[in-house]
């Protein structure tokens, strides 16, 4: 180092006045400058004068290399790793501004002023004058250094940065050390004797002012790139074009709070999403990484060598070759086990480098953490050090909030990069099992701290303060091992039983909403309740263990670092009575093991989050290594790429319904190019082929309507073509209906098609269909529920001779088929139940046998096949020519669906403003709601009533007994340390550790009691919340589930009360130690300085101001992330739904596309909502926190000579906790206010509508009412709500007893509005229903509804046994089961199946054809076998045989019944007693069927309509 050194004449910018060259070179000798190398290098007495003075000073050596050398280093050792991200991240070029020529400026002029001190430097060595190395080595470095940052400013604007860090941080540092040199020439130049070197002078000062503005110049933010993406965005995130400063201080985003704070915010003000965080940016990489990890952990081939010389592939290929030969193959090495894909390790893989990243944040700032404990130690230290000059401790209390305010910067840096990640993993998840299409949920996977960063460095610190006796604390934490462990096991253990009870929850809960109707029309609700009660009990049991140990957790977590400190402390003190535990001891040691109380105290939370993860991943890795569909098993071709002329090609396939189950149907089968059906040629190929040329179109039995308008359901995503779309219109038949919807095309469709009725939605799915202008149609009995008239309109200009798809090919399915032209071939099924085979009937029309349709009941290619139908009679293997010359049509309402209702767009048929009203689409579906403002006070004291009263006033005494102890034993320590020292060691020390241990004792018992009391007390609160909730929802009449999305109530039930189970009582727990920490440490800061009491005040009212600020903002996001969560879960539920119509018109694409942006709204509000959570709170927050740390350490160094050191050590001690527990506190208290919004939502159903009680003690019927069946309406008029129209109006009718009679009309005629009415799923507007001289108004619900049974048009079936499905309440024997079986003609069929009565149905069930689900339905009708029977087309997906036979059924059990059926086929009512001609809502006609014909009014024409007449 000596050679490097100058004597104190040589040193830049610290010379005296100026000599002339020949002074210099008489005063500067090279023996004189080698003897004064010492001096200014850091010899003990220049340590004197830096340290050990009142006026401190750096050494001139350090200014000229460390602190004008420690910049460049930095931007040296930074530049490569910068260089390397630029060349990867290119966000477009930014023009020159005059920014940027300015700096570039500031940048050469900085170069030419570095290297003028280096020529001047040569100049004064040419005249002879010795120059040391340093002030040629310093000025060469910093001026390339220079070059280099400008070269970095020209690279940055090229690469699109818009504000640099690296440079930013550069110019600041160069900027520090310049100012420190700065000071000591003001100090060198205020000596008497002071020597000033004027061109080193001013070339510094020179050098200062550049690089000060080189610094404001850096925190100006540049303007954007040319042809960025955010130019376009009409509302982009401002975080891409944030300065750099913006960014570590989370500014960006202070612009959404003041928004926010001055009003409501809503959906229109949030930012779109940064490109990176998109789901067309984020999901792609995930599914393509979980492929390539899927293929690999597939079985690998078995390896063969083989023993001869000869190629193997030639072995097996030729046919000369020795058997023998072949024989000798060995298996060389054993197959490798199939081993489970990890998704752990594609997560990993996908966003590991941002974790990464995230980690290194949180290495730096754990680190960071101890030096607080060191400072601390430091400061004790001056306090007891009479001699210190006082600057040393006002520099320790510097020290202490630059420490504080860098952590804070650095640990939020962490925090974003992890939640930010989290974010992506979830959108990422979201959208990989969107795309595997099923119904698995999407649970979220949450990322836990790092806590080894923390624990490992507090115990190698500890060693210093207290020497072997730390391992006693160490030996604690390693006991705790164990224990953590068994309890991480268990809780995963509760944690997976609790997910799956959930799901049955869930899953239920969604059935019952889809069926709700059928629930009310049979008076189950009660039953499902308690199914659904019989589940969250389990699941409550689940819940209980898991707050048990949760509560023993806390216990063990809270009590763990006294533990640690008390058998530390004790062990010190008693091995050696010399060992005097002082201040400085007790108090840094304590700070350290407060370092670990933090993490531990939310280790609970870490522990469940990584165990929900661990589930959760593994539920995730099932369902997502489920078998998919092989896109090559249906060969797709274009039209002119055909390759042949048959439209469909099926040769040599073999269809199951499952793997490993036999085969259903197995044949070959071409259809021609036109609408015909060639007979087969024998299976001739090895290979089996499924191919279809051109595209196709499918019409399922059960039509699926999107909640969107009626005009998008039928263009499906395809642009409009206008006078197309009208041509489809009209030969669908929709005019009529469009005329009658409040805004016509443009009217919002609910989900499920809810305000149309059946006939409407199957037109609807049929006009999808033709629009698509398709070239292979496959219809699956798509005309079940059209009138006749209508299905003859349908008929003419859709499937016709003369229509729409004349041209195209045909397949069509169902268990009957109506006339239809053009068809040369016929495929059915003659066998059993899924037991297929192929018949073929080629018409012959000199044999008189009318043509057949082209129909074909093959499974979709898909996958996803319309449901099994029923057999057919046959004969030979061709179709009986009675039935085929059966005259049997289907003339079907519009409105008989009990699905929804046709009578509800009547109210607006005669609404004059029709043509202004077809301007603005009509809503149905409301909107999730968004309540603004503060929650109301009245919630918070709802779930302290949910959970007790009592318990909560228990929990709030056992958290002050807690803290006080806590608080009592510090106190203690405090004064324990300022026991004198007598003889080199203190008296009493058993005294003051057993009093310092009574107190940890009772501060673990009142843990032990407030963990529990909170965590039973939130169980009671969610069992209470849920009841209610699902007693309200049950309760709310069909009009509201007709207005709700599904999504929004499955929302409820899922994530809100999941919030309300799980999170609720932690955050509880969390705010309510937080809060009584922070008052106990400005109890000890005030106790120890008074004077404390200036500044706690300002800063508490600082601290509550920026909370209500920060609030407002935070409390919608809130809302907003709920309400926008809620369309993903409805959009996933209509996928589901429709997964067979979505692919077979290879719409995929753009169902994943709307998938992926409704999960980008979604985020939309989650991202700032966790910026302004966790980061815009936490920075603010945590600075005001650390100048509590910086005054309660000031006041402490003013007042150090009346203060005793373990005051001292107890007050900072406490303030350095105090910033995080502020903090938190203050984010507790949001996360409170946040998640209460939970049970705010919870308790939004209970202000809603609700329908009549479901039972009336006072006027209850008598048990046996009704004896006759008597039905009577008196001027019966029904609206559906009260600002439409009456749908019926004056219905004066009388049915007698055992009267069948039978309600028909056509579309919209009102003939549901009438079974709506009598089942008073919509009470009467004017009138009344009298039924055996009863009004049914009077009554309750259940009361009429289980007095009255019907059979609807849609099945509706539960996941369950078949038993439940026929009798929920077990009401009746198992005979009378079977006898009901057996007269539905079930019998045989449920007698095949292994489990008899307890065959388990899947949801909806799906397992049963519609037909044996219509049979079933049947079934529940005979059991119940009340005196009053509706029917609505209850054999429409049944065969004509069976359909006899149910008919000859309900003619017989129902023979002294009252029997009201709603007739799509008339010739099923035409031995009925009497039929009512309903149109427009009024009775137009009723009478004998024969009357009503002789009459030749509208019943005639609708005969003739059917071919009757």
């Amino acid at each position: 180092m000596a050679v490097f050194t100058v004597s104190r004449w040589d040193w830049p910018w610290a010379r005296g006045p100026c000599l002339s060259c020949r002074e210099r070179r008489e005063v500067a000798r090279p023996r004189d400058w080698y003897l004064g190398l010492a001096e200014p290098c850091g010899s003990e007495g220049d340590w004197n004068v830096t340290w050990h003075t009142s006026n401190p000073d750096f050494p001139k050596c350090f200014q000229n290399t460390v602190l004008l050398w420690l910049p460049c280093f930095y931007l040296w050792a930074s530049f490569p790793v910068y260089a390397l991200y630029l060349s990867r991240h290119d966000r477009g070029y930014i023009q020159m501004t005059h920014l940027n020529k300015a700096k570039t400026a500031l940048g050469f002029l900085l170069w030419t002023v570095c290297w003028a001190d280096l020529f001047y430097s040569f100049w004064e060595r040419s005249q002879g004058v010795f120059v040391a190395p340093v002030l040629l080595v310093s000025p060469t470095l910093l001026g390339v250094t220079m070059l280099l940052a400008t070269f970095l400013i020209q690279l940055e604007r090229r690469k699109g940065v818009q504000s640099s860090g690296i440079l930013l941080v550069f110019w600041l540092m160069a900027l520090l050390c310049a100012l420190t040199i700065f000071r000591s020439k003001i100090m060198a130049a205020l000596k008497e004797d002071a020597q000033v070197d004027r061109f080193r002078d001013t070339t510094f000062y020179v050098y200062l002012v550049l690089v000060l503005a080189q610094l404001v110049l850096s925190c100006v933010l540049d303007r954007a790139p040319l042809f960025s993406e955010t130019i376009n965005d009409p509302n982009p995130c401002p975080e891409s074009s944030a300065s750099f400063l913006s960014r570590i201080t989370f500014w960006w985003i202070t612009g959404l709070m003041i928004r926010g704070y001055r009003q409501p915010l809503e959906a229109g003000d949030l930012w779109s999403l940064n490109k990176e965080d998109t789901s067309a940016q984020v999901v792609p990489v995930l599914v393509k990484n979980w492929r390539k990890e899927f293929a690999k952990s597939r079985r690998q081939p078995v390896k063969v060598a083989y023993s001869s010389t000869q190629d193997p592939a030639k072995a097996q290929g030729g046919s000369k070759v020795d058997v023998n030969e072949e024989a000798e193959a060995l298996i060389v090495k054993s197959p490798q086990k199939e081993r489970a894909p990890s998704l752990f390790k594609v997560l990993y893989k996908t966003f590991g480098p941002y974790f990464l990243m995230s980690f290194l944040f949180k290495a730096i700032h754990d680190l960071m953490m101890f030096a607080g404990p060191e400072i601390l130690k430091l400061l004790i230290n001056f306090v007891n050090d009479t001699k210190a000059p006082d600057w040393q401790g006002y520099w320790y209390t510097v020290l202490l909030l630059v420490s504080a305010c860098l952590q804070t910067l650095v640990l939020h840096q962490y925090f974003h990069v992890c939640f930010v990640s989290g974010m992506r993993i979830k959108t990422a998840v979201i959208g990989a099992v969107y795309r595997k299409v099923g119904p698995s949920r999407t649970p979220g996977i949450w990322s836990g701290p790092a806590l080894c960063c923390w624990l490992s460095p507090g115990l190698s610190l500890s060693p210093q303060n207290l020497g072997p006796s730390v391992l006693a604390g160490v030996a604690v934490m390693i006991l705790m091992v164990p224990f953590n462990a068994v309890m991480a096991m268990k809780t995963k253990t509760y944690q997976v039983a609790h997910m799956k009870s959930k799901d049955n929850r869930i899953k239920l809960m969604n059935e019952i909403l889809n069926g709700i109707k059928v629930l009310k029309l049979y008076a189950w609700e009660l039953a499902f309740k308690d199914k659904v009660m019989a589940i969250r009990q389990e699941e409550l049991k689940v819940l209980k263990k898991s707050a048990y140990l949760a509560a023993v957790g806390t216990f063990t977590w809270v009590c763990t670092p006294f533990l640690v400190a008390l058998s530390t402390f004790a062990v010190y003190v008693t091995v050696d009575k010399n060992n005097v535990l002082d201040a400085q001891k007790a108090f840094v040691s304590l700070a350290l093991f407060n370092i670990l109380r933090f993490p531990l105290n939310i280790l609970p939370m870490v522990i469940s989050s990584i165990v929900q993860a661990s589930v959760s991943l593994k539920r995730l890795r099932i369902f997502l290594s489920h078998e998919e569909l092989e896109p090559g098993s249906i060969e797709r071709r274009p039209l002119k790429d055909g390759g042949g002329t048959n439209s469909i090609t099926v040769e040599n396939a073999t269809f199951t319904w499952a793997r490993g189950e036999p085969a259903t149907l197995n044949r070959t089968l071409l259809a021609g190019a036109g609408p015909a059906l060639s007979c087969p040629s024998p299976p001739s190929l090895s290979r089996p082929s499924l191919a279809t040329q051109g595209s196709v179109a499918y019409v399922p039995q059960q039509a699926w309507i999107q909640n969107n308008s009626l005009r998008e359901n039928i263009l499906f995503g395809r642009p409009l073509r206008e006078r197309y779309y009208n041509a489809v219109v009209e030969a669908c038949a929709l005019l009529p209906d469009l005329e009658i919807l409040p805004s016509g095309d443009r009217t919002e469709i609910g989900e499920k098609g809810v305000n149309l009725s059946g006939g409407q939605k199957q037109r609807v799915s049929l006009a999808r269909a033709v629009y698509g202008d398709s070239d292979v149609y496959l219809f699956d009995d798509p005309l079940s529920a059209v009138d006749a008239h209508v299905g003859k309109h349908i008929f003419d200009n859709v499937v016709g001779p003369k229509g729409m798809l004349r041209s195209k090919v045909l397949l069509q399915g169902g268990p009957r088929l109506p006339d239809l032209p053009g068809g040369t071939g016929h495929l059915w099924s003659p066998g059993r139940s899924r037991q297929w085979s192929l018949s073929f009937a080629v018409p012959f029309p000199a044999l008189g046998v009318p043509a057949v349709p082209v129909s074909c009941l093959l499974p979709g290619p898909t996958g996803s096949s319309g449901p099994e139908k029923e057999p057919k009679p046959v004969e030979n293997g061709t179709l009986v020519p009675a039935a085929a010359g059966k005259q049997v049509q289907r003339q079907l309402s519009s409105s008989s669906s009990y699905s929804g209702d046709g009578g509800r767009p009547q109210a607006s048929a005669a609404d004059p403003q029709k043509a202004g009203a077809k301007e603005e689409a009509w809503k149905l579906v409301e909107a999730d709601k968004v309540q603004t403002g503060q929650v109301k006070l009245s919630v918070y004291w709802d779930y302290m009533k949910a959970i007790g009263l009592c318990l909560s006033f228990v929990s709030i005494f056992l958290f002050l007994c807690n803290h006080v102890s806590a608080l009592a034993s510090n106190y203690w320590l405090s004064l324990w340390t300022d026991d004198p020292v007598v003889n080199g060691t203190q008296e009493h020390t058993d005294f003051w550790l057993g009093v310092y241990g009574g107190l940890g004792i009772v501060q673990g018992i009142a843990v032990l009691g407030y963990s529990m009391t909170v965590s039973i007390g939130g169980i009671f609160a969610s069992r209470r919340l849920h009841l209610d909730l699902l007693h309200q929802v049950l309760r709310s009449p069909m009009s509201f589930f007709e207005r709700t999305p599904s999504g929004n109530l499955v929302n409820r039930f899922s994530k809100e009360l999941d919030t309300v189970d799980s999170m609720i009582p932690q955050v509880i727990k969390m705010f309510m130690g937080s809060l009584f920490n922070v008052l106990g440490a400005c109890v000890i800061i005030l106790l120890a300085t008074p004077i404390a009491a200036v500044i706690i005040p300002p800063l508490g009212l600082l601290y509550f101001l920026v909370q209500r600020f920060y609030v407002a903002s935070s409390r919608q996001l809130k809302r907003l992330e709920s309400v926008s969560r809620s369309p993903v879960y409805s959009h996933f539920n209509e996928t589901l739904l429709g997964v067979s119509v979505i692919r077979a018109f290879e719409e995929q694409e753009r169902f994943i596309r709307q998938s992926d942006l409704k999960v980008d709204e979604n985020q939309k509000a989650y991202y700032p909502s966790i910026v302004a959570n966790s980061r815009w709170l936490a920075v603010r927050l945590e600075c005001v926190g650390n100048f509590i740390v910086f005054f309660a350490s000031l006041f402490a160094v003013i007042s150090r000579h009346s203060l005793r050191a373990g005051l001292v050590g107890l007050s900072v001690s406490y303030s350095l906790q105090i910033t995080a527990y502020l903090n938190w506190l203050v984010r507790m208290s949001s996360e409170m206010e946040t998640n209460i919004v939970a049970v705010e939502r919870l308790q939004e159903y209970s202000e809603t509508e609700k329908e009549a009680p479901w039972q009336v003690p006072e006027t209850a019927p008598p048990s046996n009412w009704p004896q006759v069946g008597r039905v009577e309406f008196r001027d019966y008029g029904l609206r559906y709500r009260e600002d439409l129209d009456l749908v019926l109006k004056h219905i004066n009718v009388t049915i007698e007893g055992g009267e069948k009679v039978g309600i028909v009309g056509r579309t919209g005629a009102g003939k549901s509005s009438l079974t709506l009415g009598l089942f008073r799923i919509n009470e009467s507007a004017e009138g009344e229903i009298i039924i055996d001289g009863v009004n049914i108004a009077k009554i309750g619900l259940h009361n009429l509804r289980f007095k009255i049974t019907i059979i609807p048009q849609d099945p509706v079936l539960f996941s369950g046994s078949l038993r439940m499905n026929l009798d929920p309440f077990s009401q009746y024997s198992d005979e009378e089961v079977w006898t009901a079986l057996e007269l539905a003609h079930l019998k045989s069929f449920v007698s095949g199946l292994p489990d008899k009565l307890d065959h388990e149905c899947s949801e909806g069930g799906e397992n049963l054809s519609v037909g044996q689900r219509q049979l079933v339905c049947l079934a529940r009708a005979l059991l119940r076998k009340t005196k009053i029977l509706v029917l609505d087309e209850a054999t429409a997906a049944v065969d004509l045989e069976t359909d006899d036979l149910i008919q000859s059924t309900i003619r017989t059990q129902f023979d002294n019944c009252t029997v009201l059926t709603i007739a799509h086929r008339l010739n099923t009512i035409m031995d009925y007693t009497r039929v009512i001609v309903l149109d427009r809502g009024e009775v137009r006609e009723c009478g004998t069927p024969s009357d009503l014909l002789q009459q030749r009014g509208l019943f005639y024409s609708m005969a003739r309509d059917a071919g009757l007449v």
